[in-house]
C-alpha cells in the first residue's frame, strides 16, 4: 500500500530508531528465502532487475524507482520472474519505543523515481557499514536517516510534479497568448494566487527554466520567426515580442541565439525554413 509521506516523516522525527543490520541479497544468494520477516522491521532499496515479495499476502514488486517496507514477523512468500537478474539492499532498525510501533509494524511501498543521489546514499551507507569501528557504526546510523529523508524527499517532489503540471499548462498557455504584453513574475502570482517560489519550482520543474527566463525565451523565439518571415525592422518587432527597448533585445538576442537579430535574418531569410534548428527550444 501507498503511505502518506508527511505522516510517516512526522513518525520518524518522533520515534528514536537505530541500524540493526544492513544486507545485500541477488538472484541465487545461496540460501532459499525465509517465510517469514526478520524480528526487525526493514527497508529494502532495489538496486536492477525486478521481482515480488508478499508480505501477509500482499504483494510487492521490487524494482529500481522504489522503497518497499515490511515489518517485523510477516508471513513472506517469494515469486521470481523468469531469469532475470535482480539486487536490492535490505537495511533493518528498530525502534527504540516498542509501544508507539506505529508505521514500522506496516508493509508499505514508496514511489521514488529513478534518483542517483538515493542509490550513491545508499551505497555509502552499505560502505560505511561494512567497516569497522565506532566511527564506522557512527556514520551509517546518520547516513541511514539521509537516506530516509532522500527517499521521501523523492515520493514528496514526485506527487508535487503531478499536482504542478496542471499549474505549468495554465500559466505557459497565458505566456504564449500573451508574450507580447507586459508580463512579470510578480503581475504572474499575482494573477494566479501563487507565491514566488512555488511558481519558480513549477517552471523549473517543468521547463528547466524560471518564469522570468520562459518569458524572455519565448519572446525570442517568435523573434526569430518574424526576421524570417518578414521585412519588419528589427526595432518594431522587438516591440512586437514585448520588449521596449532595442538594444536589450539585440543583446539577449545575440545572447541566446550567438548571433545578432541582422546577422539571423541575413542567415537565413532565403531558407525560412531552416532557422526552426537554430531556434530556441520552449
Amino acid at each position: 500500500m501507498h503511505i502518506d509521506v508527511n505522516q510517516l516523516a512526522e513518525f520518524l522525527a518522533a520515534n528514536p530508531f537505530r541500524v540493526e543490520g544492513i544486507f545485500r541479497y541477488a538472484k541465487n544468494p545461496g540460501v532459499p528465502h525465509a517465510e517469514y520477516t526478520d524480528s526487525f522491521p526493514g527497508f529494502v532499496f532495489p538496486l536492477r532487475g525486478k521481482t515480488q515479495f508478499q508480505f501477509n499476502g500482499t504483494p510487492y514488486i521490487f524494482s529500481p524507482g522504489k522503497v518497499v517496507h515490511g515489518g517485523a514477523k510477516m508471513k513472506l512468500a517469494h515469486t521470481v520472474f523468469g531469469k532475470s537478474n535482480w539486487e536490492y539492499i535490505l537495511v533493518l532498525y528498530q525502534m527504540n519505543n516498542f509501544e508507539h510501533a506505529g508505521f514500522s509494524q506496516q508493509h508499505f511501498e514508496l514511489l521514488t523515481g529513478q534518483s542517483p543521489r538515493l542509490v550513491e546514499i545508499l551505497m555509502r551507507l552499505w560502505h560505511a557499514y561494512n567497516q569497522r569501528g565506532g566511527l564506522s557504526s557512527f556514520q551509517a546510523e546518520l547516513l541511514f536517516r539521509e537516506l530516509l529523508n532522500e527517499a521521501l524527499l523523492c515520493v514528496a517532489n514526485r506527487q508535487n510534479s503531478n499536482k504542478s503540471l496542471p499549474i505549468f499548462e495554465r500559466i505557459s498557455s497565458y505566456i504564449h497568448k500573451y508574450y507580447d504584453q507586459s508580463i512579470t513574475v510578480a503581475s504572474l502570482t499575482e494573477q494566479n494566487n501563487i507565491n514566488r517560489n512555488r511558481l519558480s519550482y513549477v517552471f523549473r520543474r517543468h521547463a528547466g527554466v524560471g518564469p522570468a527566463e520562459y518569458v524572455l525565451n519565448y519572446r525570442i523565439k517568435i523573434a526569430q520567426k518574424m526576421l524570417v518571415t518578414s521585412n519588419v525592422p528589427v526595432q518594431l518587432i522587438a516591440q512586437a515580442v514585448g520588449i521596449t527597448d532595442p538594444f536589450y533585445f539585440s543583446r539577449v538576442f545575440k545572447k541566446r541565439v550567438g548571433i545578432s537579430p541582422t546577422q539571423y535574418r541575413g542567415k537565413f531569410i532565403n531558407n525560412p525554413y531552416s532557422f526552426q534548428q537554430a531556434s530556441i527550444h520552449i
